[in-house]
């Protein structure tokens, strides 16, 4: 082992940095071994020294001058846990700056200006690691920058988000409603007091543009994702897709697709869709992550494991902590950004989809024939249809073949501007299975 001390500075002390701190205290021995040298924490940088904690520091490791602490000319590695834009940009650049490597755990920092903390990575010659910001303890991050770097990635699909999954699964399984779902979410610790970042999927768009931006080689940012939340799905949605043998879930999807001028486009985007339940992302339960991977040599790979929560976030930082200690005791760095291949990003309405309509009609003569011409106007196949109750609940569920979502959505407003059409009580994106 080297005589070397690693010495580690963390920014933030809540139920992550909690956790990283506990860790670092615990397995230190462990730790030093893994990494080739003594890894000693010379500060935790808070806000508060007075707020209340899950863990005991030993006194003067705690300090509020957080900027002082990054710009310690002493410091190897930072690790910052505190998330938000700033302060957090402003520091991991001044880390940077002075001569430290940096672990984060920030994806709406990495997904809103993730290329200028790249590029800073790049220019003090130093690694930023963020294994943690997608997926919680999930490896994800690294197979997608290193493992696979030598296959062609064409499609990634993923739960990455907990609290939505969660409460989803709870629809589903015991047919809570959308808010006493997230009422036991909320009591769990699963969803914030304001879960507007989950449940409107604004986390989960963040971390789909990690995705992209990795799996395509490709600089994609949150404003770049299509989204939305899961608020709007009620337990007829649920039980709609119970009947066709399908589940839903807000899933984040980044793919490859042909551009008018035949090149690659990334297509990025985060809804709630009914997937098949043969499919491997279906039988995801309770507040667990997937992330489902194509590639075209490696096939189909899954991950899964938990997605949030202090210890696992913190044991996918202490992860990047020892491959950033290796880095700087042989005096070199990991991979940096990978961009190269600039690909655009695909509007949505472009984007190839297929959507389940549920329609309350006048059941009468013509009615079927009537809305499969609404369809046929826009170019859209119709894959299944079917006609629920009678008279004045009759109730038409039509399943469309895949086509650019602007003319989806326009066949929609078409339905809802017919006499015959009472109102469409639904209308959900389908993936998996055949387009």
């Amino acid at each position: 082992m080297s005589e070397r001390t690693l010495k580690v500075a963390v920014l933030g002390c809540g139920a992550v940095g909690s956790q990283v701190v506990r860790l670092l205290t615990e397995q230190s021995d462990d730790l030093a071994a893994r990494v080739g040298a003594r890894v000693e924490l010379v500060g935790v940088g808070v806000r508060r020294l007075d707020a209340p904690r899950d863990i005991d520091l030993p006194d003067g490791l705690l300090t509020t001058d957080v900027a002082g602490l990054v710009a310690r000319a002493d410091v190897d590695v930072v690790v910052e846990v505190i998330g938000g834009i700033e302060p957090a940009r402003s520091l991991i650049l001044s880390a940077l700056d002075n001569g430290a490597s940096v672990v984060t755990a920030n994806k709406a920092l990495l997904a809103e200006d993730g290329p200028t903390l790249f590029e800073a990575a790049a220019k003090a010659e130093r690694d930023l690691y963020y294994e943690a910001a997608v997926a919680g303890a999930i490896p994800i991050v690294r197979p997608l920058r290193e493992s696979l770097a030598g296959d062609k990635v064409t499609r990634v699909l993923g739960i990455v988000n907990g609290t939505t999954n969660f409460i989803l699964d709870k629809m589903d399984t015991v047919g809570s409603g959308f808010s006493e779902a997230l009422e036991e979410a909320q009591e769990l610790g699963y969803a914030e007091a304001d879960p507007t970042a989950d449940v409107e999927g604004f986390d989960a768009a963040a971390k789909a543009a990690i995705l992209a931006s990795l799996a395509f080689h490709s600089r994609v940012t949150a404003s770049d994702v299509y989204r939305e939340g899961i608020s709007e799905v009620t337990a007829a949605d649920v039980a709609s897709a119970r009947d066709m043998g399908a589940v839903v879930k807000l899933l984040a999807i980044c793919e490859l697709r042909p551009g008018p001028d035949g090149q690659d486009q990334v297509a990025v985007r985060v809804h709630p869709a009914m997937i098949p339940r043969s499919h491997p992302l279906a039988s995801v339960r309770e507040a667990y992550n997937a992330v489902f991977v194509e590639s075209e040599a490696a096939g189909q790979l899954m991950f899964y494991g938990p997605g949030a929560g202090g210890a696992p976030t913190a044991s996918a930082v202490l992860g990047d902590l020892v491959t950033v200690g290796r880095n700087r005791l042989a005096g070199t760095r990991g991979a940096g950004e990978s961009a190269y291949a600039d690909r655009a990003v695909q509007p949505m309405g472009e984007t190839r989809t297929r959507y389940h309509v549920a329609i309350d009609v006048d059941d009468r003569a013509g009615v079927l024939a009537a809305v499969a011409n609404a369809f046929a106007d826009h170019d859209v196949s119709i894959q299944t249809v079917r006609q629920e109750g009678r008279g004045a609940d009759a109730q038409l569920v039509v399943v469309s073949h895949a086509a650019p979502d602007a003319a989806l959505s326009a066949t929609v407003e078409q339905l809802r501007s017919m006499d015959i059409v009472r109102e469409v009580t639904s209308v959900m994106r389908v993936e998996g299975g055949d387009e």
